[in-house]
């Protein structure tokens, strides 16, 4: 049976390797993933919510999620009418493309980036531009130096996946003065809630101008991962449109309830984000105590240069129950990405990560 020429060659999107399957295949009792970027606590705030929940299961879910986006409306002061729901924020960069695409239409990305951009503008029959990052940084004059007649979108993750690198308010602002008003610039701040001072005020610039996607996630610093929403702020004729090719019921009931809970509570948010600053200087301090170079970053993990395989290290480490993720599938071989976790969960990473380069020394 024939299928889409275009997903022949298509890069498998490869996730971090499931803590149940660590279990099973190694027989360990105790797995740390520090691999997918998720927060280490368990938002137990939401049982409540869920429970209360749980005698509408049998239902379908309101698809509108009228009360989500009626409470981030209130705290981003926006209209509802600008608000998209989508499953997990990935959905949105699909709906953007089903949208908006059309066969020989261009994308531009940075490279390397979060892989989901190129791997759906393949998907929807986009020619894809990458353009290079420029110390380990997007190059926004070189994004539109790449601008032609045929270009549709532009992703921009802020900060990105995999760098940790983050582009100011003044470099966006001054890189949107170039861009036509027909191109769609999406923003995708999957870790906006870590963010620093001098972070984009991207809400400001949709009050000027028509063209700009913000995504945003509960999967990250609310700790919603396994539930799978996000949201986008845009303009009302993109998220009308975004709602026309929408699948009715795509955000679950959990989800819903969840979400609005995570809003509701400041002070998990708040310890989360400062637990985090703490422990990623941790990390920091190690990895320069054992003289491995890193990037440093504006979101809750750290791009290393292990400057040597990083396949060997990973195998290494899974063995003793620690996920971290290689790079070699961005393009960044002898990279490795580690989540920031729990001190615990970081201590014992750090003492099998010097184990193993103590054994390595010791070969040579």
């Amino acid at each position: 049976m024939e299928f889409k020429k275009e997903i022949k060659n298509i890069q498998v999107y490869k996730a971090g390797k499931p803590i149940e399957e660590v279990k099973r295949k190694f027989g360990i009792k105790y797995v740390y993933k520090l691999a997918s970027n998720e927060n280490p606590f368990v938002p137990y705030y939401i049982k409540d919510a869920i429970n209360k929940e749980l005698k509408n299961i049998n239902r379908y879910p309101e698809t509108d999620c009228f009360y989500l986006k009626d409470i981030i409306s209130k705290k981003l002061k926006v209209s509802k009418d600008q608000i998209v729901i989508g499953n997990g924020s990935d959905e949105i960069i699909v709906l953007t493309l089903r949208a908006y695409i059309e066969k020989g239409d261009e994308v531009i990305v940075a490279y390397p980036t979060f892989l989901i951009y190129e791997i759906q503008a393949k998907i929807h029959q986009a020619s894809v531009k990458r353009v290079p990052l420029k110390n380990f940084r997007y190059s926004l004059s070189d994004m539109a130096k790449n601008i032609t007649k045929k270009t549709k979108i532009i992703f921009i993750a802020n900060p990105d996946n995999p760098t940790g690198t983050y582009l100011t308010h003044n470099e966006v602002e001054d890189f949107l003065n170039k861009i036509p008003k027909d191109i769609i610039v999406f923003f995708d701040e999957a870790y906006y809630e870590f963010v620093p001072s001098d972070f984009p005020r991207s809400l400001e610039f949709l009050k000027n101008r028509k063209n700009i996607i913000i995504s945003r996630t509960f999967s990250k610093a609310y700790a919603l991962a396994g539930l799978r929403v996000g949201y986008a702020i845009t303009t009302k004729e993109i998220a009308n449109i975004l709602n026309l090719v929408r699948e009715p019921f795509n955000v679950n009931r959990f989800a819903q309830v969840a979400a609005i809970s995570a809003l509701r509570n400041d002070k998990f948010l708040k310890n989360t984000v400062s637990y985090v600053l703490k422990e990623k200087e941790y990390l920091y301090s190690e990895f320069s105590k054992l003289k491995i170079s890193f990037i440093k970053s504006a979101t809750n993990f750290i791009l290393v240069d292990f400057k040597r395989d990083t396949e060997r290290l990973y195998n290494y480490l899974l063995k003793r129950g620690i996920i971290i993720r290689p790079m070699n599938s961005w393009g960044l071989n002898n990279f490795f990405r580690i989540t920031i976790g729990k001190h615990k969960e970081n201590k014992i990473f750090v003492k099998y990560f010097r184990e193993y380069i103590n054994k390595e020394e010791e070969k040579t």
